[in-house]
């Protein structure tokens, strides 16, 4: 049996924020999931971000991604709280000179107001959320967050 005290848990935590955010990745980009897959999905995403704040070089834009990325799957699997209760936690934890990650905190917001049928707040998200995109220097982050805003419009 190995040595628990040499166990490195600082390369653990960043193996598994990495494979778990990849894999919850790959779900998200499935047209169909059952129910299986859609536990599955919120399942990984959580995990990747439990796994980023375990880490010491943990930023606040890891943050704002991973709890972005915990939003998108809930909205995915049609839980309309927890998606606004990630989505705020994105937008409390992204850089305020980070036009990217601001963008997408108020897609994912957007996504969630939407999801409960709340259009006047999605649509107030989505103003916001196109705002910071058009500030995105990079061209390619910049149509991506732009491709996602189009997909809620």
């Amino acid at each position: 049996m190995a040595d628990p005290s040499s166990f490195d848990t600082e390369h653990a935590h960043k193996v598994f924020s990495t494979h778990c955010f990849n894999h919850a990745w790959e779900l998200m980009g499935k047209s169909e999931r059952n129910t299986e897959e859609n536990e599955q999905i919120i399942q990984c995403a959580l995990a990747s971000l439990w796994h980023w704040t375990q880490r010491p070089d943990c930023t606040s834009q890891n943050l704002s991604i991973g709890y972005w990325q915990v939003s998108r799957v809930y909205a995915l699997a049609g839980e309309s709280d927890n998606a606004c209760k990630y989505a705020q936690l994105c937008l409390a934890h992204t850089p305020p000179d980070d036009p990217f990650c601001l963008g997408y905190g108020h897609e994912a917001m957007a996504r969630a107001k939407l999801l409960d049928g709340n259009r006047k707040d999605a649509a107030e998200n989505l103003s916001h959320a196109r705002r910071h995109a058009e500030q995105v220097a990079d061209s390619e982050n910049r149509k991506l967050l732009m491709d996602d805003l189009d997909e809620l419009s």
